[in-house]
């Protein structure tokens, strides 16, 4: 058996569908398909699926208080200097800077809940 990841849930503070236009105008993702009551999904572009929406992406979920902190997530860029440049010029608050480490290079960045995400080059 062969198990795929369609969806990666996150926790917002505001409406869903409010939440998922930080993700769009700051990170440049899709939304897709239409919200459902109290959740809706973004996906890099490209990457939405069939009639029910994207796969490969972000579960957005209302909650009155969310958990905050790193979410796992990672994101993948081919020149991730100027991708943490353009997310800043964008507003986007980073909680690690561009650092190169033993293991890699990556920087984090967060949504405006505290939620935390990954960024590394692609390989």
């Amino acid at each position: 058996m062969m198990l795929e990841l369609a969806t990666v849930a996150i926790s917002v503070s505001k409406p869903a569908k409010q939440a998922a236009k930080w993700y769009r105008d700051k990170l440049g993702l899709e939304i897709g398909g239409e919200p459902e009551g109290h959740w809706v999904v973004v996906a890099p572009k490209g990457m939405t699926g069939g009639p029910k929406g994207p796969w490969h992406g972000i579960h957005l979920c209302e909650e009155d208080k969310p958990e905050t902190g790193n979410t796992g997530i990672l994101f993948l860029s081919k020149d991730i200097e100027a991708t943490c440049k353009e997310l800043k010029d964008r507003g986007v608050r980073f909680t690690h800077e561009l650092s190169k480490e033993s293991w890699g290079t990556y920087a984090m960045f967060a949504d405006p809940d505290g939620n935390e995400f990954w960024l590394m080059p692609s390989v």
